[in-house]
């Protein structure tokens, strides 16, 4: 999936949907950082870790011309491929950063300046609207999908969900799913161990059936876009993961 330049997935009307290059960390797992632009304020989802960061940094600002500036960063929840760089951005930007309120004693950890730490901001369970230049993004729960304090952003002006994890694949070499059964040996082994039981998928399942989505961006891989939404939500709905097929043995010698 690589790629020297960023793909505009939406641009009209002051609005804009961007996926910055897919930047290979070697022994890293690929990971996917997304721009959402409304008039001149802009949002990063994701921005990864310290071996991105100067690279991430570079294309953001090049997509961020004519006075925009970063307004947000989100942060879907706490693995070091989402916020271990978040300090440099907090420290060069004037950007606010959100998390779970359950990662705000945590994030610290990847050393968080004090000078900055008044900036990140804790999203509560029940997840919230973040304003961007004057349109409302939807900040959505998604806990347990993996993360027990995990969010997604949904964009109403695009349709796009951003996912975080769940509708993760790795080892493709394409952005856009072109087939869902033959895409589901990228993402079936690591949904049935990552994500956290049935019971949470089906709830979440029923609450963005209310949306109109048209793509669901995942942080890792490719995108289900059309027809393939609705057949990864049907998948989803029935899935079991996690502790469902779970079993605990003591080791072996």
């Amino acid at each position: 999936m690589s790629d020297n330049e960023s793909v505009f997935l939406f641009q009209e009307e002051g609005h804009a949907a961007i996926m910055l290059p897919d930047f290979d960390t070697g022994l890293g797992v690929q990971a996917n950082q997304h721009l959402i632009i409304h008039g001149k304020e802009a949002m990063l989802l994701d921005p990864g870790g310290h071996k991105v960061y100067n690279k991430v940094m570079s294309h953001t600002f090049k997509n961020l011309k004519g006075g925009i500036q970063l307004k947000h960063i989100f942060l879907s929840h706490q693995d070091p491929d989402i916020v271990a760089a978040v300090n440099g951005w907090l420290m060069t930007t004037d950007a606010d950063a959100w998390v779970s309120v359950l990662w705000e004693r945590f994030v610290p950890h990847f050393g968080l300046d004090r000078l900055v730490a008044d900036r990140l901001h804790g999203i509560p369970d029940e997840g919230r609207f973040l304003s961007l230049g004057g349109v409302e993004l939807m900040v959505l729960p998604a806990h347990f999908l993996h993360s027990c304090g995990n969010f997604m952003v949904y964009d109403p002006h695009t349709k796009i969900l951003y996912s975080g994890d769940l509708g993760a694949s790795l080892g493709q070499d394409y952005r856009i799913v072109p087939d869902f059964e033959a895409h589901k040996q990228y993402f079936e082994g690591f949904h049935k161990r990552y994500m956290g039981g049935h019971a949470a998928l089906s709830k979440w399942v029923q609450m963005v059936r209310q949306l109109d989505i048209e793509t669901i961006a995942p942080q890792h891989g490719a995108m289900f876009q059309g027809a393939h939404v609705g057949q990864f939500l049907d998948w989803l709905e029935a899935l079991e993961c996690g502790p469902d097929i779970m079993s605990y043995t003591l080791p072996q010698r």
